[in-house]
C-alpha cells in the first residue's frame, strides 16, 4: 500500500481479453486451437522436444502478427493513469501492446513475444534473456541454430503448458501492495493467475471490466465495481471516472 505522500498504487491484472481487441488472437477463441495449430503441438515442453522448429516457426508467427496490430484505447487509458497513479500491471499476455502504449512498470506472468532465452534456462534468470531483434539477435525470426554464447539453442520466452510461472510470486507481491486494483480482458478462471486477486488488500477497491456478465460469479464478494463491457470501452469509462474522483 502507498503512503500518504505517495502516488496511490494501482495494480492491473490483465488477459487476453485486452489484446484480442487489438487483433490478437489466442487458443481460447476456439477449441484448443490458436491460430490454427493445436496448442499441445506448439505450447508445450514436448512439443519442443519433438519439432523446435515448428515451435519456433509458430512464434515467429505470432511475433509477425504482432507488427501488424496496434494498442488500443484500453491500453492507452492505462499508460495515461501513470500521471496521478503508480500503475503496475501484471498481465498474462505476452504481446508488448502495454509497453508500446506507454506503460512503464509491467510484469509479464506468462512470458514475452519479443523475448528468447536458453533452452536449460527454466525462465528465473533474466540477465541471460535475449531480445529478438536486438544486438544480439537481429531477427525478426529465431531458427534452429540460434544459440547463446555457450552454444544452447535459443527457445521462446513463454510459460507453456506443464510448465511452473517463475513470476507469480513476484505477481502476487505486487497485487497485495494495491490501493486499488483492476481485472480486465480475463475471466480469472485458470491458475495460479486466478489466485492472485485474493492477495490484494482487505481495503483495496476492486473493478473488474467484462463483457460477459457472468465473469464475476465467484467474485462477487471481492469486486466492488463491475463494468460489464469490452476492455476498450469499460477500461475508458472506468479511469475517466477514477480520474474524476482524484480531481
Amino acid at each position: 500500500m502507498s503512503d500518504s505522500n505517495e502516488k496511490p498504487v494501482l495494480v492491473v491484472l490483465s488477459g487476453a481479453g485486452i489484446s484480442r481487441e487489438s487483433g490478437l488472437k489466442t487458443f481460447r477463441d476456439g477449441d484448443g486451437l490458436w491460430e490454427g495449430h493445436d496448442v499441445m503441438q506448439v505450447a508445450t515442453p514436448e512439443a519442443w522436444r519433438a519439432d523446435p522448429e515448428l515451435v519456433l516457426e509458430f512464434y515467429n508467427q505470432r511475433r509477425r502478427q504482432l507488427d501488424e496490430v496496434e494498442p488500443n484505447a484500453a491500453h492507452r487509458a492505462l499508460a495515461a493513469l501513470e500521471e496521478v497513479f503508480d500503475v503496475r500491471i501484471v498481465t498474462q499476455n505476452v504481446d508488448d501492446l502495454h509497453e508500446r502504449a506507454g506503460s512503464t512498470q509491467v510484469l509479464h506472468l506468462h512470458g514475452e513475444l519479443r523475448v528468447v532465452r536458453p533452452e536449460d534456462d527454466p525462465g528465473l534468470v533474466s540477465d541471460e534473456w535475449i531480445k529478438v531483434g536486438g544486438p544480439e539477435l537481429p531477427g525478426p525470426d529465431v531458427v534452429l541454430g540460434d544459440t547463446d554464447e555457450r552454444g544452447v539453442q535459443l527457445r521462446p520466452h513463454v510459460v507453456w503448458f506443464g510448465e511452473a510461472v517463475p513470476m507469480i510470486e513476484a505477481a502476487a507481491e505486487t497485487v497485495a501492495q494495491a490501493d486499488v486494483l483492476l481485472v480486465v480482458g480475463t475471466s480469472m478462471q485458470v491458475y495460479p493467475a486466478a489466485g492472485l486477486i485474493h492477495y490484494a488488500p482487505a481495503d483495496c477497491r476492486v473493478a473488474m471490466v467484462n463483457p460477459d456478465p457472468e465473469s464475476v460469479r465467484g467474485f462477487e464478494s471481492v469486486v466492488h465495481d463491475f463494468i460489464v463491457a469490452p476492455a476498450s470501452e469499460g477500461v475508458v469509462q472506468w479511469a475517466d471516472r477514477l480520474q474524476q474522483e482524484r480531481g
